[in-house]
């Protein structure tokens, strides 16, 4: 492999078992004139490991504005650019996308070095539905600010996927099952590393499991939530007249939308509905 100049790639990392890194990521870690990373003594190590020593510059929160200007003069220059964060694939709850987009607006080439996401690696072990999720990333801090995030996902029929830190996993879990109810839920913890967890059941099961073991709750975790199960029965006669009455002049999906925002029941339930009144 020879990396193209004067394109910005976005290279995956391993999440904790280095033998996850693909050959094209070694090679595009060799071959890079300037690497940018999340956290550079964190990729040294990695580099160490590799066997490879890039130049590396950091990009993380608190500066990526700040180096938007740094990444496309050298991209123009015809350097090769690369973007790493902390673990996985970047850009995925990681900083970055800021200069992603500077480089579209400049008429700059951006590719992917795919690879290890923790998002995709807990949806394929989840055992939950995953036609259709939704990744909702790491919830609020604060208890009210989460709360209420997670009453606005309350209807939502998809799959919800989060990220959460070891401080907050019980007290995150709590929060959804006093919201969700007691629904089906999949916590993978410090998935490919030596202590990798997957706990599979109902909140109130799995969330036991964890505050009853301090050792449970360490590490990095995705916690997967199945949907709102809503059923026809609830989908009022008032939801769906206004369905019906709206549907005569708006598309389905944008009736269903309007509806569900109004009415507090899923819009792919109401889609559903209105699909099966035409048929």
């Amino acid at each position: 492999m020879s990396l193209r100049k004067g394109v910005f790639h976005v290279i995956a990392t391993p999440i904790g078992n280095l033998s996850d890194i693909t050959q094209r990521a070694k090679e595009a870690f060799a071959e890079v004139d300037l690497l940018y990373a999340e956290d550079t003594r964190h990729t040294a190590r990695l580099c160490s490991h590799l066997g490879v020593k890039p130049k590396l510059r950091s990009l993380h929160d608190h500066n990526e504005e700040g180096r938007i200007t740094e990444v496309t003069d050298n991209l123009r220059a015809g350097l090769s650019v690369g973007l790493v964060s902390d673990a996985g694939t970047p850009l995925i709850s990681d900083p970055g996308y800021r200069i992603v987009a500077a480089c579209h607006a400049a008429g700059l080439p951006v590719s992917p070095v795919p690879g290890v996401s923790a998002l995709t690696a807990a949806l394929s072990v989840c055992g939950l539905p995953t036609d259709s999720f939704l990744f909702e990333g790491f919830l609020a801090s604060r208890v009210g600010a989460r709360q209420k995030a997670l009453t606005e996902l309350k209807f939502v029929s998809a799959t919800l996927v989060f990220y959460e830190s070891k401080h907050r996993i019980v007290e995150s879990l709590a929060d959804m099952q006093a919201i969700f109810g007691d629904r089906k839920i999949c916590v993978a913890r410090e998935l490919t590393k030596t202590f990798e967890t997957i706990l599979h059941g109902t909140l109130s099961e799995v969330r036991l499991q964890i505050e009853q073991n301090p050792d449970a709750q360490k590490g990095e975790f995705v916690v997967v939530v199945t949907g709102a199960q809503v059923s026809v029965s609830e989908i009022t006669a008032e939801a769906q007249s206004l369905l019906l009455e709206l549907a005569a002049d708006l598309p389905p999906r944008r009736a269903a939308q309007v509806v569900a925002r109004h009415c507090g029941v899923p819009k792919k339930d109401l889609y559903n509905w209105l699909l099966e009144q035409k048929s």
